[in-house]
């Protein structure tokens, strides 16, 4: 099973026994015994690539689950021995919260043992890997659709402000309306950022045009900083730019909420510790 999903999740037999730290052979061998097995073929397979079959599609999601229960087996005979183990994948977005590296490091300092990955991806990705189970928690900035299906706990709460060149504006407050005529920098869709832009201008009945749309926090304030554009950001991460000007709303403020999100039922023992240094 775990040869498998490496093979699945690599694209190919190659790359998976790169990951695996075996030969090719062996990788390819073990496909082969249990599609024999299975009777039916898990992968297709042609010159250029190796794609799972409608069989494959099945089998995955299944031997993912059998893997993340073998492993919790594992960490709960670890924890009754005081040797707390395993492996944990986090998901998150680009400058979502400052301080997940003081959670990690916490995790690292009490357990050693535990193994602990980072994926950083758009909030819709890391939902559907939640989903999957390729993630196994996830700190992100989600809707209430969006969090539906799955457990979460809020970490933060704050209002976003407008970030701009220093004296482009006048002192204070701005409105979404006057922001509008202004040269907007935009993050893609798919960022949290840019969901929590979007509602507050379509709750505030407000248009606007995207001058510039990038992918990098440091790539917007680069924009601002040579008077380019303006750009909406949560304070905290607006903060991490302090030579430029940051302006508060007057109403209808984009809302920025940061919780750690995982799928339902209890958490695995490793998963367990990384969420007691995260709240």
């Amino acid at each position: 099973m775990e040869v498998v999903v490496a093979v699945a999740e690599t694209g190919g037999f190659t790359a998976a026994a790169r990951r695996l730290n075996v030969v090719q052979s062996a990788v390819s061998g073990t496909v082969r015994a249990l599609e024999r097995e299975l009777g039916t073929a898990l992968f297709d397979r042609t010159t250029h690539r190796v794609a799972l079959t409608p069989a494959g599609e099945a089998f995955l999601p299944a031997a993912r689950a059998t893997l993340r229960t073998a492993e919790s087996a594992r960490s709960a005979v670890d924890a009754v021995r005081g040797q707390l183990r395993g492996r944990i994948t986090v998901g998150t977005m680009q400058g979502v919260w400052a301080d997940l590296h003081l959670a990690l490091a916490g995790l690292r300092a009490e357990h050693p043992g535990v193994t602990v990955r980072l994926r950083q991806a758009a909030v819709a990705d890391i939902r559907q890997a939640l989903r999957e189970g390729t993630v196994d928690l996830a700190v992100v900035a989600l809707d209430r659709q969006q969090q539906r299906g799955l457990t979460t706990r809020l970490l933060s709460r704050e209002e976003m402000v407008l970030v701009a060149a220093p004296g482009r504006l006048p002192a204070g407050a701005v409105a979404l309306d006057e922001v509008a005529e202004l040269p907007l920098v935009d993050f893609t869709p798919g960022w949290a950022i840019r969901y929590a832009v979007d509602r507050a201008f379509r709750a505030a009945g407000v248009e606007r045009e995207t001058t510039f749309e990038v992918n990098d926090i440091v790539a917007a304030s680069e924009l601002v900083r040579n008077d380019l554009g303006v750009c909406v950001m949560p304070r905290t991460i607006a903060d991490r730019f302090p030579d430029l000007d940051r302006h508060p709303f007057e109403r209808h403020a984009p809302a920025w909420q940061v919780m750690v999100v995982r799928p339902p039922g209890e958490a695995p023992p490793a998963v367990a510790a990384l969420l007691r240094h995260l709240v």
